[in-house]
């Protein structure tokens, strides 16, 4: 079966243009990697969780920021790795600057026995729609022209 993922995906009005948060994951694998590297906020549920509640908590644990407001739900996308994402919108701001993301424990270097921490997300940023098609996880982009269907 294949494992499923929750999250939100916050926008904003801005002169008359769509802006989205988006973040981008912490630790060593993902430091020197950009365009193409950042993502919803979300994280893995198992049967018996409610998917909107989950992708409250990841949303809330990997930014710091409470999600509150009217939630719409933008589907489901399977990734090109087999994880099957379900997200919604809902109309928010936050200032990235105060970002703070829960931490995890890592093995690193790979295969050195060494653990170290890391933030689970290191920034989070503003991007308009069509800058975000250029930053997100390509397997994520579909989401954006749904939110674009929902909001206009």
């Amino acid at each position: 079966m294949s494992k499923r993922s929750a999250g939100l995906v916050m926008y904003r009005r801005r002169d008359s243009k769509i802006e989205v948060f988006l973040v981008h994951p912490g630790g060593p694998f993902w430091a020197k990697k950009d365009l193409g590297a950042w993502s919803i906020p979300k994280g893995e549920f198992v049967d018996g969780e409610e998917p909107l509640e989950v992708a409250k908590r990841e949303f809330e644990e990997e930014t710091g920021f409470v999600p509150d407001g009217h939630f719409t739900e933008l589907g489901d996308l399977k990734q090109p790795g087999g994880k099957i994402i379900t997200v919604w919108a809902f109309e928010g701001d936050c200032d990235p600057t105060k970002l703070g993301s829960n931490t995890f424990m890592m093995e690193w270097p790979p295969r050195s026995g060494l653990q170290i921490k890391v933030p689970e997300v290191d920034r989070g940023c503003w991007y308009t729609v069509e800058d975000a098609r250029v930053w997100l996880l390509a397997g994520q982009r579909a989401f954006l022209d749904r939110l674009l269907e929902k909001v206009r």
